[in-house]
């Protein structure tokens, strides 16, 4: 059974041959193709379900085919394979009409070559090793983007690849729909948090529009105290109700009500607000945001709407996995020699999926804004491999930093800071990572998730068509600033 969220988009299995074989050679084929499809669409790793949408035997069944899967609003992607050889030819006009991501899977319904049996029969009906290779450069002639996964289908390494494909390819998808609301503008003189939002709608498809907080706080005033009440005995249910003073509490359940029906109103998947811009709302949200953060909902602080969108994307891809995916800043450090760490908080906002621990409602002075302590959930984040995100826009091109990193447990209590908080050593090292990470202009807010893969953000990151640039255990800053000056080069040709 698929995550039941996922299991409304689906990806097309195209099989490729031609009548030239005859109709019992085109019968196996097709039964193969069936046999493979079934086999995969019950794979664990593909957390999609694979429809075998037929075998292509003319150009005129291929254009067909693209054309009603880019009419089928379930149609995630599609991904085709050559069981014998498909002159590439008749594939020009189907694949210059296709606007769905786009996999080949390279791979041959037998896994072993049989010995006795191998005649020319055999070699006619398995015929991947050079079928795929003659509709590889028919993709490659017409500079189409798309996923190449090769190896034995039934192998679970290539089902992981082909998984972490779809991912990618609902995550262009769902990019496409995404918007995010503002609450108020940006931190003032704030640079990363700015950038062109009619660009990235042309280029990703994201929404980004702005409310005014008093708009928000009149839907805080429609409120009613039942709702409030109905709320806050769920976080009683879910957290550990570690304070007395309940008003405090009740106050974020009702900014939560009031923001989750803005959000679902206008059909958006995250916001941004800042705590410059509160006019007369008592409390910055605190366990509001964190509770709609563990809802799936993204956020970015200070107005960084660019965060929150991938946040939102980066939880809406891994909705199934929920190790934990959310918004997340660069605090402060401890540089004991060889061993320097990052602290990650943030002064309200950390996602409790990070917690170690059932997550504490504790009410804290927030020390900045001038405004009521507001309640707020009090955590340890949990340890694991983990990827730091950052989309930042370089004027006239984005560009996604990703950083692998390991979540440690805290080396200290820290009694006295009232933030949920993780700590975590960067890739290759703390030094040279960090380097990195500035060089090329990372943000200092960040989406931090232990669920998405470089794989993923790197494939998304074609489909949309951005620059990706990943910071990991082989990486050297030489290397880096040679990579940075051709990828310059070759987007600034590009945006010309």
């Amino acid at each position: 059974m698929k995550f039941e969220k996922f299991a409304c988009y689906r990806f097309w299995f195209l099989v490729g041959s031609q009548d030239l074989y005859g109709k019992e050679t085109l019968d196996k084929v097709e039964t193969h193709a069936q046999i493979l499809v079934n086999s995969l669409d019950q794979a664990p790793a593909l957390p999609f379900p694979i429809t075998y949408a037929g075998t292509m035997k003319t150009s005129t069944e291929i254009e067909h085919i693209i054309r009603l899967a880019n009419g089928d609003e379930t149609c995630a992607g599609v991904i085709v394979w050559m069981h014998t050889f498909s002159p590439s030819k008749m594939w020009i006009n189907g694949l210059s009409l296709l606007q769905k991501p786009y996999c080949h899977l390279h791979t041959q319904f037998n896994r072993n070559i049989p010995n006795a049996e191998i005649d020319m029969d055999f070699m006619n009906l398995n015929q991947s090793a050079h079928g795929d290779r003659e509709h590889g450069f028919i993709a490659a002639r017409m500079g189409l983007p798309r996923k190449i996964i090769v190896g034995y289908w039934e192998d679970l390494d290539v089902q992981q690849h082909i998984g972490s494909w779809m991912r990618a390819a609902y995550g262009a998808l769902i990019s496409k729909q995404l918007k995010i609301i503002r609450f108020g503008d940006n931190m003032r003189n704030v640079a990363v948090t700015e950038g062109d939002k009619v660009g990235v709608q042309i280029q990703l498809g994201w929404q980004v529009n702005t409310w005014g907080v008093g708009d928000l706080i009149r839907e805080m005033e429609s409120v009613s105290e039942k709702e409030i009440d109905l709320l806050v005995q769920q976080y009683q249910e879910e957290y550990e109700m570690a304070t007395d003073q309940i008003e405090s509490v009740r106050y974020q359940a009702q900014e939560e009500i009031a923001i989750r029906r803005f959000l679902d109103r206008e059909n958006a998947m995250g916001f941004t607000n800042t705590f410059e811009d509160l006019q007369e709302m008592r409390q910055l949200p605190g366990l509001a945001t964190q509770h709609l953060l563990s809802l799936g909902y993204g956020y970015g602080g200070e107005g960084d709407w660019k965060v929150a969108a991938m946040t939102a994307l980066l939880k809406t891809m891994t909705a199934d996995l929920n190790n934990g995916t959310g918004f997340m800043e660069d605090y402060t450090y401890d540089l004991e020699g060889g061993n320097e760490l990052s602290l990650g908080a943030h002064m309200l906002e950390v996602c409790p999926s990070f917690a170690s621990e059932r997550p504490r409602i504790e009410v804290h002075p927030l020390g900045i804004g001038g405004k009521e302590p507001p309640a707020r959930l009090l955590f340890e984040g949990h340890p694991g491999k983990a990827v730091l995100v950052s989309l930042v826009d370089m004027g006239g091109r984005l560009r996604l930093i990703s950083q692998d990193i390991e979540v440690i447990k805290p080396i200290l209590p820290m009694p006295n800071l009232p933030v949920a908080r993780l700590m975590w050593r960067a890739a290759p090292n703390f030094k040279e990572g960090t380097q990195m990470w500035i060089l090329v202009g990372g943000a200092h807010h960040s989406t931090l998730s232990f669920d998405i893969t470089e794989e993923i953000l790197e494939d998304w990151s074609e489909l949309m068509g951005i620059e990706h640039l990943h910071i990991g255990k082989e990486s050297s800053v030489k290397e880096l600033k040679q990579q940075l000056k051709i990828s310059d080069l070759i987007w600034r040709i590009q945006v010309r």
